[in-house]
């Protein structure tokens, strides 16, 4: 499966999921904020997604330095927007309980830059640290 590919289905998986939870779940305030949440942040993720290109994947590696677009201010948001759309899935779904297991997402994501960082300052040194002196998280 191409990558794009793969990047199109990722987000039709996750807008299935965001349309289940807008329609079975009590419209209370969680509710509302939550998928605010979603609507806001989702677009920004796909568009982080759509940047990284080719560099894009899983584990961290070293596939290339993306310091333009949303890369120029945000080192990692891939992972910050995307931890916010599903916290906010999350919270429009489960209600305001959900914030304990954004406890949870939060912190793997952040361990997850922190081995990026790792990894793409071996790879590229005295750029990266330039880049990264320059940019948000």
């Amino acid at each position: 499966m191409s990558a794009t590919v793969r990047r199109w289905l990722d987000l039709a998986v996750f807008l299935c999921g965001v349309a289940y939870v807008a329609v079975s779940a009590p419209h209370g305030s969680s509710w509302y904020v939550g998928l605010a949440l979603v609507i806001l942040f989702t677009p920004l993720w796909f568009i982080a997604r759509l940047r990284l290109g080719a560099s894009f994947s899983v584990a961290a590696q070293a596939r290339g330095l993306v310091t333009t677009g949303l890369y120029s201010k945000v080192r990692h948001p891939v992972y910050v927007f995307g931890t916010v759309a599903v916290v906010g899935m999350l919270i429009a779904w489960l209600g305001w309980k959900a914030v304990s297991i954004a406890a949870i997402i939060v912190p793997i994501q952040i361990l997850r830059a922190v081995r990026e960082e790792r990894v793409l300052a071996t790879a590229y040194g005295d750029e990266y640290e330039a880049y990264r002196r320059t940019t948000w998280f």
